[in-house]
């Protein structure tokens, strides 16, 4: 599936089941090394999309003149 394609809740899901079956332990040393690759470019996918989601969240703060919207992390 392209990243494009690809969503969040998605990416989880699949890093988890990624994860399952090499703590099973019972896979050949190739096929091992595939599921990890896998699972680390889910785990760039999955950071990436919560990098995007902290910059686009807002705190509001209430002031004098009411409450204001700023960038999260300010």
């Amino acid at each position: 599936m392209a990243n494009e394609q690809l969503k969040f809740e998605q990416a989880m899901t699949d890093l988890a089941s990624v994860v399952a079956k090499l703590e099973a332990g019972n896979v050949p040393l190739d096929e091992a090394l595939q599921y990890y690759e896998e699972g680390m470019r889910l785990i760039r996918f999955c950071t990436a999309c919560l990098d995007e989601a902290e910059q686009r969240i807002e705190a509001v703060r209430k002031t004098e003149s009411g409450f204001v919207t700023e960038p999260f992390g300010d």
